[in-house]
């Protein structure tokens, strides 16, 4: 699709800027580190990532569903709906896969290595929000094409996914303060800073629920919804026990986390 990377950059920028400045206006929690502590391995793992992606699948997941498309792949290529409903059904979907393989990174103990690093970040801002070991980000993309190989979903569904999902990222991971009742009510259909602040909390029970990205649903439907955290916003601590040091902040200490120490009891099936 023309344009696609400058649009997706774009937004990711602006989303990213936005968020930044409300975390500054009018934070959640007091920060434990600084940004300058955090901030340049969890951007600078972000900009691996993406070279990682462009290496390893230059095709790229938009691209992939043109070509899909155009060879009629899919169940949506077998039936006939009108595009906005195609477009309506594929980013439904690709979210529901996503949320899937998020629990399946808890539910593994080896899926659970790679992915808790994004678990470890000692404090929880916007930055966090793409604090993702290389790994993971692979399996994400493969998993994303298989699942748009299989729906044969539209280019522009696609698109619309990859924008949103990395809006939704930026956006409920901040540490921004949103009033309760405001909360509430997003919280009905996407997920918020406070619903998924749960998922980062050191307590095990914590960890495994709020599994959502993007919509809120799957975690009510299918029985992961946990309101409110058990110390409270507030009081909670941010990331897992058994990486506590300011070390862990660092970039190479990042990329070589899932080598080092025992899962513990944070895998679902551990």
């Amino acid at each position: 699709m023309k344009h696609e990377l400058l649009i997706r950059l774009g937004v990711f920028i602006a989303v990213l800027i936005a968020m930044a400045l409300w975390e500054a206006i009018a934070p959640r929690r007091a920060r434990s580190f600084a940004r300058a502590a955090r901030w340049p391995a969890n951007l600078g793992i972000s900009i691996l990532d993406s070279l990682v992606v462009r290496i390893l699948l230059p095709l790229g997941a938009v691209s992939f569903a043109n070509y899909c498309t155009a060879h009629q792949w899919g169940l949506l290529s077998a039936i006939t709906l009108p595009k906005f409903v195609s477009v309506i059904v594929a980013f439904i979907t690709l979210d529901l896969a996503i949320y899937l393989q998020h629990v399946m990174f808890h539910a593994l103990p080896a899926l659970w290595r790679i992915h808790r690093m994004h678990h470890t970040d000692l404090d929880f801002d916007v930055t966090t929000g793409v604090r993702f070991h290389p790994i993971e980000i692979v399996i994400s993309m493969a998993i994303k094409l298989v699942t748009i190989a299989a729906l044969g979903a539209p280019a522009a569904g696609v698109l619309l996914f990859e924008i949103l999902l990395n809006s939704t990222s930026l956006f409920n991971h901040s540490n921004v303060a949103m009033a309760s009742t405001a909360d509430s009510v997003v919280r009905l259909l996407i997920v918020t800073p406070d619903m998924h602040r749960v998922h980062h909390s050191i307590v095990v029970r914590e960890t495994n629920s709020n599994f959502g990205f993007n919509l809120s649903w799957w975690d009510r439907l299918l029985g992961t919804y946990r309101d409110q955290p058990a110390a409270g916003h507030l009081a909670m601590t941010i990331g897992i026990e058994d990486f506590r040091d300011a070390c862990e902040l660092k970039l190479l200490r990042m990329l070589i986390q899932p080598w080092r120490g025992a899962t513990g009891e944070y895998p679902i099936n551990g």
